[in-house]
């Protein structure tokens, strides 16, 4: 289960609850570590999610 609230100038984001496979989570974590590497910058497993339903939506034509 992931449970995530933030809110700044730039996003204001609903606290949600998630239930997934524990290989899901597993992944999520692996693509965070990843991508903090990468970035420099500290990625949760939450925005990777966003960054997933981010994509699923634009490729489908709705940008949010």
């Amino acid at each position: 289960m992931i449970r995530w609230y933030m809110e700044n100038e730039h996003e204001k984001l609903v606290k949600t609850t998630l239930y997934l496979e524990e290989e899901v989570l597993e992944a999520l974590e692996e693509l965070a570590q990843k991508y903090s590497g990468e970035t420099g910058q500290k990625w949760s497993r939450g925005g990777v999610i966003r960054l997933a339903l981010s994509e699923f939506f634009s490729r489908r034509g709705k940008i949010l």
